[in-house]
């Protein structure tokens, strides 16, 4: 499996604490992977960082081997990368409507994933419950998917069946478009394809990295 876009040796601090530790966090493309770990472990700002939006402040990135690392997110985006963030994922004072026409692709594709939100097309996003902007923060993601898609918390706030749906279109980026899809969980889903890598982060560390499967049996 090719290594899509990577960490190297990547170092951040906020003011006098440093959130990550010099990990290496390579992430192969046509796979799930899921960086795991309780609050404050260093998921969020790992991705963060791979999409461009926290510099580090030691070591590199690198998207298929060229050094990213000062590239601006925009610049990321254009290229193919996507991330959805756990939280102001979604336009609040616009309508779902708008919010899905802002998004690249069809808006059609965003509610074949999530036909809930049809309903809901002339509210307002920030009237919605937390689970129906996890919904249109998700769908936005899916109908226009990219080379690396970076989603932080995909499924809070959403109901079991919702959830499970949610774990299977994201993996279905993975093995039909081929992105490397990069999930921030705090525990691993259930339900995810044969070949997930799990990396287990604590304190900024990385204190496990393998297959889900090997993860589960821990």
């Amino acid at each position: 499996m090719s290594v899509e876009i990577e960490l190297c040796g990547v170092r951040v601090r906020y003011g006098p604490l440093e959130a990550l530790h010099g990990i290496d966090l390579p992430v192969p493309s046509a796979t799930v992977t899921v960086l795991t770990g309780r609050n404050g472990a260093g998921r969020t700002t790992a991705l963060r960082v791979l999409a461009g939006t926290v510099p580090p402040t030691a070591g590199r990135t690198l998207w298929r081997g060229a050094d990213v690392t000062r590239m601006p997110a925009h610049e990321r985006a254009r290229r193919g990368l996507c991330l959805v963030p756990d939280r102001r994922a979604v336009f609040t004072s616009l309508s779902v409507a708008e919010n899905l026409e802002l998004a690249p692709g069809d808006p059609a594709d965003a509610l074949a994933a999530y036909p809930e939100l049809s309903r809901l097309l002339d509210r307002a996003a920030g009237t919605l419950s937390g689970g129906e902007r996890r919904m249109l923060a998700v769908s936005r993601a899916l109908s226009a998917p990219g080379r690396v898609v970076l989603v932080d918390e995909p499924v809070l706030g959403m109901s079991p069946g919702v959830a499970a749906r949610t774990h299977r279109l994201l993996a279905g980026l993975a093995r039909s478009a081929g992105a490397a899809v990069v999930l921030a969980e705090q525990r691993v889903p259930s339900g995810l394809p044969p070949g997930t890598l799990v990396h287990g982060l604590r304190r900024g560390s990385l204190a496990f990295s393998g297959e889900a499967a090997e993860f589960t049996r821990r």
